[in-house]
């Protein structure tokens, strides 16, 4: 092929008149296959005319011309169009704040645009047009325009077509066989530029292509990333929310946390990793400086007072946006918007003053947050409060002492940083860090020395040599790693970081100290310190690192082994699972006292209501009752019962005479203080009682459960016994309560042989336990018996031997009268001083009080023992009879109990139990939160160590985590 079109070039060339034909031809050949068919022999050996060669330049300069702006009008204004067009695009999209990093951001835009000028520019500045080739002619340069024109538009398509197959691919160069023939005078010369150019048009069209490639790969990530907004669209209008990817993590917040996890730790060396601690005198600039290294305003300012009053941890690092957020908050501060800033100044104050309440001036509880930005350099950085001298009256006493104790405590950590901040402004002398600093680290060996306000020196100096002397480290007793000068602001508060920084470096700039060279460059400015501290910071982290990593790890063996050792086969729980443990354990047992029977509430509830109202009924109704029915009212002094009242807390003194009763008095007598009984206390009293018989429920059932842990107890009882404080029977419940006691009290029919026997079993417990009671407190008037003096060896005091000899010779009276006659106590006194115990008359009726009711009960049991078997004469009667009035009364009180017991049943089971669910998980809740108490409930060497064993453990894995992204970084 390349013979015959070399046979027919010559042809032509002998031929004028087909030149056009085979020139295009041929052309076409070399540009498609990269080799040249003209240039076998020399231009000049065709014979072409000068003229027609001149033009043949022409147009093909011409043709180039308009390649060149075709190209790039058409790359520049496709980039315009396709960014306008994916503007629009994204702006017609769905808010979805969270998909930003899929978009492209304006860096890469801007970098792409960039290229195309800066192609423009290398286009125009390299390719220059020969003078002499404007003088060619305009027929063959209109017959080359066309036929580039058409060759461009192929090319194009060729490497959109191979683009669109593999777009990593670089693109096919296009070689330009194109040569200028040169001029018969100047040969030599001419094939140089000829040449010259000949790379020009090659190197065009490389970048042209290579533009073409770029354009093709960036709108084939376009269209992916469309589509994969298209799918999470698509799942938002589902209600699905997109898979987020994990955002990994960067070294130096990794490094932070680990840090955060250390702040109170208390073991030694154990958590002594390396931070950069900034001290310095106050208002030396010590938060001017932190500023500085973060680029913001972000703390507060005041006018000739402490500001620093807490440790502030500041964790720097890079970041595309320049934001700030506290440890313990989610909420982000833009540090270009001055609202924000403003609003990040008030929050450090806010916190700085809520850690020194109480009185004092400054605390230790430590302030955490992080600055992210571009060009930020990455360390962590603890702001303290500025060494004083003198502490002025609004200050806590212990000021001074303590600010040098928490500065003291900071630096002496081994591998801390510290950046110490001198005053360059005022004298020398006056430091008071340069002592503590030297005390900390003698040798200098992690001491960074900065020097502030060094503009202010400058004017204020008369001795230059001064500063630098400083700066050589021969003035202060100190030593130190590095020595800076910095400036850090003109005294005005609106001045911005970058006009500061822009102050700084004209100062240096200008500064007669630094343009004598008494100082080194790297010595001043801001950056430099950034630069030199961030570098120390990081050769001294990973000095340490995996020191620490290793004394964890000791620990962690050591912990282990202890645990295996004292708590064996049981699993290692911190305070926050045994508290959820015994927290699920109580709600379990919460739910189950909706199943407990009926029989069984009742049972409960009756048990607990006759253990409150017993007193009440015996000694506030029975024995009035019956004092009031006695036939002989002048007797009625012969008795003497003590009755205290539950609510109010009075003691009434009752007499009594049971012997001789009138029924109808005693009945009328019961009716009555029944009903005001009823009226006034049951209710509340039943209340008390269901309250009672709750506790005494959930406290069974906590004590059924044979797997639960001792350890949960205390948090049980604490919770149980809280819950049951707040729980507050509902007020309308009183009511129904008294509505039904009234209408049982009033009932004194008793339907059935059971019912009376119950009755009788009833009064016949009560009287078994008074009369117990009873004989119990004669004891102990009386003193031991004989059984109890010969087997147990008890022996009587004398009060205890007098009240028994007055007690025998009552008994072998055998008085039968509730009232001792006079001629009665005469004969008992002058008996017992015959056997030489002297004792007077009121001694002899107080000593028979209890001997008589003693007697009294004694006949009410056997009256009651009588009746059980009356209830055949009660029923032949219709309930009028009068000998068993007593079983009566108590029948009544027992309906109203029974009743009262089954109201509360109901009660408990549709309404209090599931209330007081309710209130015990309020409860937990409280204490779920509160780290104190479950400290204190949840005590002993096996929490203690669980929750250091789980600590140590969480340490490790993060430093191991952190190594692990250092030696990666490496």
């Amino acid at each position: 092929m390349s013979r015959i079109l070399n046979h027919r070039m010559r042809s032509s060339l002998r031929r004028p008149s087909s030149w056009s034909c085979v020139d295009k031809r041929a052309v076409a050949f070399s540009v498609w296959t990269g080799r040249s068919v003209l240039l076998h022999k020399p231009l000049d050996s065709y014979q072409i005319p000068r003229r027609r060669y001149g033009m043949l330049i022409a147009r093909a300069v011409r043709g180039v011309l308009k390649i060149r702006y075709l190209l790039l009008g058409g790359a520049v204004g496709g980039g315009m169009t396709l960014n306008k067009k994916y503007v629009e695009w994204k702006d017609g999209l769905p808010e979805m704040g969270w998909l930003n990093d899929l978009l492209p951001d304006n860096e890469q835009w801007d970098k792409f645009t960039t290229t195309l000028l800066d192609a423009k520019e290398k286009i125009g500045d390299q390719f220059q047009i020969d003078p002499r080739l404007r003088e060619a002619g305009a027929v063959r340069a209109a017959e080359l325009r066309e036929w580039l024109a058409q060759r461009y538009e192929d090319a194009v398509a060729a490497a959109a077509v191979k683009n669109a197959t593999s777009s990593i691919e670089p693109a096919p160069k296009i070689v330009n066989n194109l040569q200028s023939r040169p001029a018969p005078m100047s040969a030599k010369s001419n094939a140089d530029e000829t040449a010259a150019y000949e790379r020009r048009v090659h190197a065009l069209q490389e970048e042209v292509l290579s533009l073409q490639a770029r354009y093709q790969r960036e709108l084939q990530r376009l269209e992916q990333e469309n589509r994969e907004l298209r799918q999470q669209n698509m799942l938002l209008r589902q209600g699905r929310q997109p898979s987020t990817k994990k955002m990994k993590r960067s070294l130096i917040d990794m490094y932070s946390s680990v840090l955060d996890e250390l702040a109170d730790w208390d073991s030694g060396e154990a958590g002594r990793l390396p931070r950069v601690v900034v001290v310095g005198d106050q208002s030396a600039g010590k938060t001017s400086v932190l500023e500085m290294l973060a680029q913001a305003r972000i703390f507060p300012r005041g006018a000739g007072e402490m500001c620093t009053r807490a440790p502030v941890k500041v964790t720097l690092s890079e970041g595309p946006y320049h934001v700030a957020q506290f440890n313990d908050s989610s909420r982000e501060f833009d540090l270009n918007k001055e609202a924000d800033l403003a609003d990040l100044r008030k929050e450090v104050e806010l916190r700085m003053r809520n850690s020194v309440r109480g009185g004092r001036t400054v605390s230790n509880q430590q302030i955490a947050m992080s600055v992210k930005g571009p060009g930020i350099p990455r360390m962590v950085l603890v702001d303290l409060p500025g060494v004083i001298s003198t502490q002025t009256v609004d200050m806590a006493s212990d000021t001074r002492e303590a600010i040098k104790e928490m500065t003291k405590q900071y630096m002496d950590n081994p591998n801390a940083i510290i950046l110490c901040i001198q005053d360059g402004s005022v004298d020398a002398e006056r430091s008071n860090v340069t002592d503590l600093v030297s005390s900390c680290d003698p040798s200098g060996k992690r001491t960074i020395f900065v020097l502030t306000k060094v503009d202010l020196a400058e004017e204020n100096l008369a001795n230059p040599n001064r500063i630098r002397r400083i700066l050589e480290g021969k003035l202060f007793p100190m030593k130190a790693l590095g020595y800076y000068a910095v400036v850090t602001g003109r005294s005005r508060k609106d001045d911005s970081i970058q006009s500061i920084r822009e102050y700084e470096e004209r100062f240096f700039r200008s500064s007669k100290l630094f343009k004598d060279g008494m100082v080194a460059a790297g010595q001043v400015t801001t950056r430099n310190l950034a630069l030199g501290v961030a570098e120390c910071f990081w050769r001294m982290v990973r000095d340490s690192v995996e020191q620490q990593a290793d004394a964890f790890k000791a620990m962690r063996f050591n912990l282990e082994s202890e645990w295996k050792n004292t708590f064996p086969r049981q699993r290692e729980l911190d305070r926050d699972e045994l508290f959820e443990r015994a927290r699920a354990e109580l709600l379990d047992k919460s739910a189950e006292l909706s199943g407990v029977p009926a029989a069984a509430w009742e049972a409960r509830l009756q048990k607990a209501l006759w253990a409150a109202a017993a007193q009440r009924i015996f000694a506030g109704i029975y024995l009035p009752a019956a004092a009031n029915a006695s036939e002989d009212v002048d007797m009625h002094v012969l008795l003497q019962v003590k009755y205290k009242h539950p609510k109010s807390g009075d003691t009434s003194q009752i007499w009594l005479d049971p012997f001789d009763i009138d029924f109808n008095k005693f009945n009328t007598s019961v009716d009555i203080k029944l009903r005001e009984w009823a009226e006034n206390e049951l209710a509340t009293l039943s209340i008390q009682a269901g309250r009672q018989a709750l506790r005494e429920e959930f406290s069974e059932l906590m004590s059924k459960s044979s797997d639960s842990d001792a350890i949960y107890e205390p948090v049980k009882k604490a919770a149980v016994d809280e819950a049951l404080s707040r729980h507050q029977w509902e007020e309308r419940a009183q009511d129904v309560l008294r509505v039904l006691q009234v209408n049982a009290l009033q009932d004194r029919c008793v339907a059935s042989r059971g019912e009376w026997d119950s009755a009788v079993s009833l009064m016949e417990d009560a009287l078994k336990e008074r009369l117990k009671s009873t004989e119990e407190d004669l004891k102990s008037l009386a003193g031991p018996g004989f059984r109890e003096r010969w087997l147990y060896w008890q022996s009587s005091s004398e009060e205890q031997n007098r009240r028994s000899e007055v007690k025998s010779e009552l008994e072998r009276l055998g008085s039968s009268r509730p009232n001792l006659s006079y001629d009665e106590v005469v004969a008992v006194r002058d008996n017992l001083r015959r056997r030489g115990v002297d004792t007077d008359n009121e001694y002899i009726r107080e000593t028979w009080k209890p001997i008589y009711l003693k007697q009294f009960l004694q006949r009410a049991l056997s009256r009651a023992r009588d009746c059980r078997k009356s209830f055949y004469l009660y029923t032949q009667q219709n309930g009028t009879g009068k000998e068993c009035c007593e079983v009566v009364m108590f029948w009544r009180v027992q309906s109203a109990l029974r009743t009262t017991a089954n109201a509360l049943r109901q009660q408990i089971g549709n309404r209090e139990a599931g209330r007081l669910d309710r209130e015990l998980r309020e409860v937990l809740d409280e204490m779920s939160s509160d780290a104190d108490m479950k400290k204190k409930l949840l005590s002993g060497r096996r929490v203690e160590l669980a929750e250091e064993l789980k600590r140590v453990r969480h340490v490790q894995e993060k430093l191991e985590e952190f190594i692990e992204a250092l030696n990666k970084e490496k």
